[in-house]
């Protein structure tokens, strides 16, 4: 019995023994890895900047009075959009319209010592020489200079007086949105006052003050220099609001920085953006994306990169069949790719898929694969490598956008 056994098991050892992979046997161990691989090619890609922004208004006013009174009605409805010419405020007028009434009648008996003075130096000038003397011409002459000089003191006293009543009413100098009154009916106000009534904000449009850093423009400038950067004609931004979501609205530039910040070291450049439902609001803070121009530059995807705690970007080609680690220069990203100008060159081959357990020198089979709309890594069919045109994996550089 004990003999059964030792024979039985000796057989199923060497039953083991003689099913064991080939491989096990082979020279060399196990075959390579296979790992998915993508070929770079050059694309000319837009280059868009991301900056800090804050909303500033357009126009702001404060509402003062330009004459003194008791508020006697509050005209408007806080947080209403009104437009420039519209009544806020009325402030009692009594004096004023007495003010108009007196100089008004000033104006008439000035014109009535006008037209007296004319007629008597037209009758002296005819008289001259039978029983005028060239003196009592010249005398009338002055008297008629002076009644003038008097007619149009009085009507500018006039003109003033018109122009106080009118200010009893106090408008809006802009369109916008005022606030609530600062003010009551009753109030006493006096001229030019330093405490505002209320204020009229213009909302729309909105304009976003975007802060690029000048080491940033130095770059940039280089690139343009040296060819690198292809600038636009235009430029145009888009916004991210505080909850992440992106504005609709495109923003044309107002006015570029000409000047740096001696405390942040940044240019201050600004956008405009329409705004009719008065999302963007003064103060908000803002992410906004300039495309500068266009660049040519490799696409990576991110899930195929590595970036380490010091923020160097690496990742892995393969060369002569094995895998070789790059450190990788961007210039921001596009969606899930890396926008790559230094570290990679045209024709590299990328491995994108099967990265885990890869080091240098590392003997691979190379698959090509693709990516579908989804961002799915799929394998490249013989039909679709006949019919591409372009290199496997790469996006169309139309479609191409690169953020900083």
């Amino acid at each position: 019995m004990r003999k059964t056994n030792l024979t039985a098991g000796v057989a199923a050892a060497a039953a083991i023994f003689i099913a064991a992979p080939v491989w096990a046997q082979a020279p060399g161990g196990m075959p390579p890895k296979s790992v998915g691989v993508v070929t770079l090619s050059l694309q000319d890609v837009p280059r868009i900047v991301t900056l800090p922004g804050r909303a500033v208004a357009a126009a702001s006013t404060d509402i003062r009075p330009r004459v003194s009174g008791i508020v006697t009605e509050i005209l408007y409805e806080p947080g209403k959009q009104i437009e420039a010419g519209t009544p806020m405020f009325r402030i009692e007028d009594t004096t004023y319209q007495a003010n108009l009434a007196s100089a008004e009648a000033d104006v008439s008996s000035a014109q009535a010592q006008v037209t007296q003075a004319q007629s008597s130096y037209e009758r002296n000038r005819k008289l001259l020489g039978s029983g005028t003397t060239q003196s009592q011409v010249e005398t009338a002459l002055a008297t008629l200079d002076q009644a003038n000089a008097t007619l149009q003191s009085a009507q500018a006293a006039l003109t003033l007086a018109q122009q106080d009543l009118d200010r009893t009413t106090i408008t809006s100098p802009i369109n916008g949105i005022a606030s609530v009154a600062d003010v009551s009916v009753g109030d006493l106000v006096t001229e030019n006052q330093t405490d505002a009534m209320t204020t009229v904000t213009q909302l729309d449009p909105i304009e976003v003050d975007m802060y690029e850093p000048s080491s940033r423009i130095l770059k940039v400038m280089d690139e343009i220099k040296d060819g690198s950067l292809r600038i636009n004609d235009e430029l145009n931004a888009t916004l991210t609001l505080e909850n992440g979501r992106t504005y609709q609205a495109i923003g044309e530039m107002v006015a570029p920085g000409v000047t740096v910040s001696t405390s942040t070291g940044a240019i201050d450049t600004r956008f405009r953006f329409e705004n009719p439902e008065n999302i963007i609001l003064p103060g908000m803070f803002l992410r906004g994306q300039v495309e500068l121009g266009t660049t040519s530059a490799l696409l990576v995807s991110q899930s195929s990169a590595t970036r380490d705690k010091v923020g160097t970007l690496t990742a892995w080609v393969v060369v002569d069949g094995k895998v070789s680690k790059r450190q990788l220069e961007d210039e921001g990203s596009y969606q899930q790719q890396w926008i790559i100008t230094e570290g990679l060159e045209d024709g590299d081959v990328l491995v994108v898929d099967g990265l885990t357990g890869l080091q240098e020198g590392t003997e691979v089979t190379t698959i090509p694969v693709t990516f579908d709309e989804n961002g799915v890594i799929r394998e490249v069919t013989d039909d679709q490598a006949a019919a591409s045109d372009t290199p496997e994996g790469t996006p169309a550089a139309a479609d191409a956008t690169a953020t900083e």
